[in-house]
């Protein structure tokens, strides 16, 4: 899961290096209430979220795992007024302001002082964000950073009118395998297995988050 870390921070990360990204940094993106330049600071966020989570204090927090962390995610379903969301607005727009050209190259430095760090992590070591009131396996973390470049780089993609990244097949299955587990949990068995294999009895919406 480290490695697969690595490999989707810097195929995001190269999507928000990208001059179409850079061009339109201060036109709203295809995210409602994020420009392009705060969508990216969101995206970069991942990295600087790895980097504290990797030096954090987890003592007393309460060890939970992946899936009910995104039972207990605020985020989901909530409205774009909800407090958590605003605050996840107001740090991309933030880190925006920087600029593009330094935004990436703080998180290029970053992202390396991570990659050199996971190395000497076995991925079961207490983690998270330490904004969290719970902590997480370090894979866990991990994993759902992942899930944020996917997902988040598809909506910067579309905000610039660039395709969507490709992410290496074992980082993609990581995001997949999670958004087809949350989207069961909301929608149920059957209304995915048809969605993905019967469009004659395909129903409606899907979506995981």
């Amino acid at each position: 899961m480290r490695s697969r870390y690595v490999s989707a921070a810097a195929t995001a990360l190269d999507l928000v290096e990208s001059d179409p990204v850079a061009a339109a940094w201060e036109r709203e993106s295809a995210l409602e209430g994020f420009t392009v330049g705060g969508l990216a600071g969101h995206i970069a966020a991942q990295v600087h979220s790895t980097r504290e989570a990797l030096d954090g204090d987890f003592a007393g927090k309460e060890r939970i795992g992946l899936f009910e962390h995104f039972e207990r995610a605020a985020w989901r379903g909530a409205d774009l007024g909800n407090e958590i969301n605003t605050r996840v607005r107001e740090g991309g727009q933030a880190a925006a302001e920087a600029g593009p050209a330094a935004l990436v190259a703080d998180t290029r430095r970053a992202l390396a002082a991570v990659e050199a760090a996971l190395p000497g992590r076995d991925g079961d070591e207490t983690s998270g964000n330490p904004y969290w009131a719970y902590a997480t396996s370090l894979d866990d973390f991990l994993v759902t950073r992942i899930l944020e470049f996917v997902v988040h780089s598809d909506d910067l993609a579309c905000s610039v009118g660039s395709p969507m990244p490709v992410f290496d097949a074992e980082v993609f299955d990581t995001a997949a395998w999670v958004l087809t587990r949350l989207s069961a949990g909301r929608h149920g068995q059957a209304a995915l297995v048809r969605a993905l294999s019967r469009s004659e009895r395909a129903g409606g919406d899907i979506t995981a988050l």
